[in-house]
């Protein structure tokens, strides 16, 4: 079971970035495809952006696309998620999570059940 711990979430204004990180232990990170969902305030979990082991193939949510951007270093067990032009419906709890099996294919990491180790969160509060 992998072990992940995200940082980097605050309090900004809108129109700001952040660069949110997830750091992994227990087991290899690099096996694992990867991906961040966020949770606002009794909404629904919502599919933020995922990426593969090697980082070369990336998907996004509609609702995010144009704006962030996630990467992974695997030599230091992380992976990060850039938001641009942040606005206040971006508000809400991010986590990362891994996937369930090693090796799998990314395009398919769309929805919670997808993935089987998750974070905290990190709070993210954007004022207008």
């Amino acid at each position: 079971q992998v072990q992940l711990q995200e940082s980097g979430g605050g309090l900004v204004q809108a129109g700001a970035s952040l660069r949110l990180s997830c750091t992994a232990s227990g087991r290899t990170f690099s096996s694992y495809n990867m991906g961040w969902f966020r949770q606002a305030p009794g909404k629904e979990r919502e599919f933020v952006a995922a990426i593969s082991t090697s980082g070369l193939n990336t998907y996004y949510g509609d609702s995010v696309k144009a704006r962030v951007t996630i990467s992974r270093d695997n030599a230091k067990n992380t992976v990060y998620l850039q938001m641009n032009s942040l606005k206040p419906e971006d508000t809400a709890v991010y986590y990362c999570a891994a996937d369930t099996v090693p090796y799998g294919s990314a395009r398919r990491l769309k929805n919670p059940a997808d993935f089987g180790s998750w974070g905290q969160g990190t709070q993210v509060t954007v004022s207008s």
